[in-house]
């Protein structure tokens, strides 16, 4: 892979995207890099704006739906490769309305398609430059207690988020097999650390927690995730993009599997050994732990099996768990604004 030529980072302005932009500056400061985002709920240029003075930065706001926009973005610069984080991604918002994230998860990625298709045709890059996709585990559905996905587990969405993906998945898959591009997929557990939106579990245990209002688990919080931190996504990502075999599909794991109840009952103990002061008339910020009633089609269990990636690109996870929540506690206590309780 030419790292010589611009790359395009699509929703950079997001949890995962941010971080990732970060790293790859940081990791490659002279390959120019453009990123478009469209700013909605769970995007701000606050994430990336300690590298908004890089001289390889390009921000772009926009949608990648807006063909003559993405069009444009691939005449602007000699686009050689794309990391398409884009998307939207919160399973509650697509329980209660379906169709963002259709329009933006499979149509924004058929827009994103054929336009690199267009432009490396025309440039005789289309075998070498690159389209990676960026998915979920949560495409394969639900595991019970044994087991794991790994990357031949058939798709079975069981949410309208996990089928758009699931469905974009296809489409780049699609656009390898019958047009000759160079496209790659990897699919990762929970991920967690800093920039992540509040509406997701670990900000959302830590606001509540610091605010002193109910934290809200699902069901009878049982439901197990495997964990993973994002700086060590980012790595995964760094080596599936350069040099992932083109058409295969990766799988990144965390290899920390948890009840939901746990994980709130975990970060509480750090909240309590870490800032007392905060507890108030608490005894633990673990009486905040409440029931709620559980979400629509909740899977109960997901794990990946990422064997291949760690045999066939050598990468392994570098942050445990204990580690991983303590620096992400801290980040999200640093950033904290006091509500009225």
């Amino acid at each position: 892979m030419n790292r010589s030529k611009p790359l395009l980072v699509t929703g950079g302005a997001g949890f995962i995207g941010s971080n990732f932009i970060k790293y790859y500056l940081d990791t490659y400061p002279n390959v120019p890099l453009v990123n478009v985002d469209k700013l909605t709920y769970a995007g701000s240029t606050s994430k990336v704006k300690e590298v908004e003075s890089h001289e390889n930065y390009h921000f772009i706001h926009g949608d990648i739906t807006d063909e003559k926009l993405i069009h444009q973005i691939f005449e602007d610069f000699p686009i050689k490769g794309i990391i398409h984080f884009a998307a939207e991604s919160h399973v509650d918002r697509s329980i209660e309305d379906a169709s963002s994230f259709i329009d933006t998860n499979v149509k924004g990625t058929m827009i994103l398609l054929q336009a690199a298709k267009h432009a490396w045709e025309q440039r005789g890059e289309l075998k070498t430059a690159r389209f990676h996709q960026i998915s979920t585990d949560e495409v394969y559905g639900s595991l019970d207690d044994d087991g794991k996905f790994n990357e031949h587990t058939p798709y079975d969405p069981r949410n309208p988020y996990s089928a758009s993906k699931a469905g974009a998945n296809l489409l780049v898959k699609s656009f390898g097999y019958t047009y000759g591009m160079n496209v790659v997929l990897s699919s990762s557990s929970n991920n967690y650390g800093p920039n992540q939106h509040v509406e997701k579990l670990i900000p959302t245990i830590i606001s509540n927690a610091l605010n002193h209002r109910s934290i809200p688990i699902y069901g009878d919080g049982k439901n197990i995730r495997d964990w993973l931190y994002v700086e060590d996504h980012c790595r995964a990502l760094d080596l599936i993009f350069h040099h992932g075999k083109s058409m295969e599909s990766f799988n990144v794991g965390g290899g920390n599997e948890m009840k939901n109840i746990d994980l709130a009952a975990e970060i509480c103990e750090i909240l309590d050994q870490t800032y007392p002061a905060y507890k108030g008339d608490l005894a633990s910020f673990k009486e905040l732990i409440t029931f709620t009633k559980d979400r629509l089609g909740h899977d109960r269990r997901y794990a990946v099996d990422d064997t291949k990636l760690r045999g066939t690109l050598g990468w392994q996870p570098i942050i445990d768990m204990q580690q991983g929540l303590q620096e992400t506690v801290e980040w999200y206590v640093d950033q904290w604004t006091p509500l009225s309780r």
